[in-house]
């Protein structure tokens, strides 16, 4: 994560957000109160309705759209919720009222595995990282997930080696590691233990892929 987070009181104003946003080239900001707890995050998609709507209000007539396959009532109301809400942030001038709320963080102890998958899950580029009382103590971002990948090749073989060791013990088996891609080969006792090396594997960060190279030992040359 990064920890050096720059961060909005409820109080800062509409333009303050935006040039802090361009300042330091990031997409959305925590908002703190008290002693840095995060109530919230406004982010760009916060401030957008600002300008989207800078010449017309939402169309809330969604009924009318589809008359061929007129949307079930629920959706409506739900669109009509959405679009109320764009309006309100359109009208908004601080970080209170812009803010996306609960915000949603991680701890310092999330996986890099298990932030992805919030980041994708949720449609968010960053993800404030908090203590167990919510205060802020840094921020992760999509550019922190990638950065695994910049481990050398090296040191991604010794780890891969120390992870399989213990499935391996006394067994012909090897690991190397290329551009990322980690292949295992030799010969393994236990077939059924392929799939478990595998997994094990994968789950070193930094691996792009696994590759199995495994074979039975020869037991009619004994």
């Amino acid at each position: 994560m990064t920890q050096t987070v720059v961060s909005v009181g409820r109080d800062a104003a509409f333009k303050e957000i935006v040039l802090l946003m361009d300042q330091w080239k990031v997409s959305a900001l925590p908002v703190l109160e008290g002693e840095g707890r995060v109530v919230g995050v406004v982010s760009e998609a916060d401030l957008l309705p600002k300008e989207e709507f800078r010449d017309q209000a939402p169309d809330l007539s969604l009924s009318d759209r589809h008359p061929a396959a007129p949307l079930p009532t629920g959706r409506i109301a739900s669109l009509r919720a959405r679009h109320l809400a764009e309006l309100a942030k359109a009208g908004a001038t601080t970080a209170g009222d812009l803010m996306s709320t609960p915000a949603v963080t991680v701890h310092a102890d999330t996986t890099l595995a298990q932030a992805a998958r919030i980041m994708a899950r949720l449609g968010v580029k960053r993800l404030p990282v908090i203590d167990r009382i919510g205060i802020l103590q840094g921020v992760v971002s999509r550019s922190d997930l990638l950065k695994v990948f910049l481990r050398s090749d090296a040191e991604l073989a010794a780890e891969v080696h120390r992870t399989l060791a213990p499935l391996f013990p006394q067994q012909d088996v090897t690991t190397s590691v290329a551009d990322g891609v980690v292949t295992v080969r030799g010969t393994m006792h236990d077939r059924r233990l392929v799939p478990v090396a595998a997994r094990l594997a994968h789950a070193v960060e930094g691996i792009v892929d696994v590759r199995m190279d495994l074979t039975e030992p020869d037991t009619l040359s004994r």
